[in-house]
């Protein structure tokens, strides 16, 4: 195996499989840095126009796309608040605030190098250990997929956040907005009101674009003059005089790393869900983490390492059980099939070139990220800060608009994203948590049908949910989340 994965590196360094890489990560980086598009978008809109291509060419620009959006979703989430990709919710708690003091180019180059090593980590765990690890995902069955599902929601509401009944009722908020569309089991419409448009439920990116792109669009507007993190510096450097000073951060790459492979790993759960375990993870063990929120350029990393770990692990499950981890590894595995691939076992077997080039192509994409990344961000995308707030507000509202609309084509979209908006900068002034949001709409559906699945698997009984070991540990880890920090401030209390 292990030789096989050296044969194919002289294939991917030919000039069109490296050209193709390249490429993919620029474009991954303007997608990802568009609010309202995403990497899954972009490669679904690609798949069509591969095929006269060589298979691993256009595997080589998928793999580059991916690499590039899953960072290019930091950029605007540092500088304007508003996440281009999902995956990029848990860069904008840190990260925004980092701009607001003028050191938006330090966070930007921290995104860029933990995206980098999140990338790096999570190709080789690809290349390494897809056999292995692949039949780690046989022991989530529906009952353990559901505890996984609740267990992402309370860490979230619990561990983030300074009032758990508001960011309860956020993520309560997100689940009701899940359920919108065909029930999973029965197939009748709920909570569509007639409307056909709501059939298919509510895309995440119009609930992330209405919640996290229009309350700050309404602020640039509402205070028209420029303001004191506009003019101040971002206090942008090369890269190789700041790195040294992100060493201290190596702990965290390395316990985020881990999680974002895992959560990668598991089918369904994505980087979004790995962001934020990780955000929570960081932030718990961190020495001081009442700066966390306020500028804490450790958030930064914890976020960027995960969401960009869990892109080439997600295709663990995906090449070697058709089992895709994310949608946009759904989305791939489509490319494979256009090609002639058909994801399994046996794609080791009768296509191993091509497979483990595509693995290869995912480890010089996650690098590139640091030269081609680095430098977009720190020199081209910074200067939106320096752009007058009226001009900046309306650029933003036009990209949300045409990002809004281009998913489905119909202004149906763009009115329900607005109504999200309105609903946003509500919670945003009544001080109520909007990951949670996010978070239920990610996991609700998510936990809903496996919970039904294992019901029915168990003919009604509700003992099944408890029935193995991997579910009583998670659900010890679900009540340690609940339980942890009430207990925690008890014991502060008394001290």
């Amino acid at each position: 195996m292990y030789h096989e994965l050296l044969s194919a590196l002289p294939n991917v360094l030919s000039m069109s499989n490296f050209l193709a890489i390249i490429i993919g990560v620029l474009a991954g980086i303007a997608v990802g840095a568009m609010p309202g598009l995403s990497a899954t978008m972009a490669i679904s809109v690609l798949v069509p126009f591969t095929f006269g291509l060589d298979p691993l060419v256009a595997l080589g620009l998928m793999a580059g796309i991916y690499n590039g959006a899953m960072y290019g979703g930091a950029i605007p989430a540092v500088l304007l608040r508003i996440p281009g990709t999902p995956a990029a919710v848990a860069t904008s708690f840190d990260g925004y605030p980092m701009a607001q003091k003028g050191k938006g180019g330090f966070a930007l180059q921290v995104a860029v190098i933990s995206s980098a090593i999140g990338g790096i980590a999570s190709a080789l765990a690809l290349m390494l250990l897809a056999p292995p690890l692949a039949k780690v995902t046989l022991l989530f069955g529906p009952s353990e997929v559901f505890w996984v599902a609740v267990f992402g929601l309370c860490s979230i509401i619990f561990l983030l956040g300074e009032d758990p009944l508001k960011g309860l009722i956020a993520a309560c908020f997100g689940v009701v907005v899940s359920m919108v569309g065909v029930d999973p089991i029965s197939g009748e419409d709920r909570f569509t009101f007639g409307y056909l448009e709501l059939v298919d439920g509510i895309n995440i990116v119009i609930l992330l674009v209405g919640l996290y792109a229009l309350p700050p669009v309404i602020d640039l507007l509402e205070t028209p003059l420029k303001s004191k993190a506009m003019n101040s510096s971002l206090q942008t450097e090369s890269i190789l005089r700041s790195a040294p000073k992100m060493v201290r951060f190596w702990l965290t790459w390395l316990r985020s790393s881990f999680i974002g492979i895992c959560i990668g790993i598991l089918p369904g759960a994505g980087g979004s869900m790995a962001a934020f375990m990780s955000y929570n993870e960081a932030r718990r063990v961190s020495k001081t983490p009442e700066t966390w929120g306020h500028g804490e350029p450790e958030g930064v990393a914890a976020s960027e390492t995960a969401n960009n770990a869990d892109t080439a692990s997600a295709l663990i499950p995906a090449l070697t059980l058709g089992i895709p981890g994310t949608a946009v590894a759904a989305v791939m595995l489509g490319g494979l099939l256009v090609h002639g691939l058909q994801p399994g076992p046996m794609l080791f077997r009768d296509n191993p070139d091509i497979v483990f080039g595509f693995m290869w192509q995912f480890l010089f994409g996650a690098i590139l990220l640091i030269f081609l990344g680095g430098t977009l961000a720190t020199n081209s995308f910074a200067k939106l800060l320096k752009l007058p707030r009226p001009v900046l507000g309306s650029i933003i509202m036009v990209l949300m608009f045409i990002g809004v609309y281009s998913i489905n084509e119909r202004m149906f979209d763009v009115y329900l994203m607005l109504g999200f908006g309105l609903i946003g900068y509500a919670m945003d002034k009544f001080k109520f948590p909007l990951p949670p949001v996010v978070l239920g709409l990610i996991l609700g559906g998510f936990a809903e049908e496996n919970l039904r699945l294992a019901l029915l698997i168990g003919g009604g009984d509700w003992s099944i949910l408890f029935d193995n070991t991997t579910s009583l540990v998670l659900v010890a880890l679900t009540v340690a989340v609940v339980v942890g920090p009430s207990v925690k401030k008890a014991i502060l209390s008394k001290s």
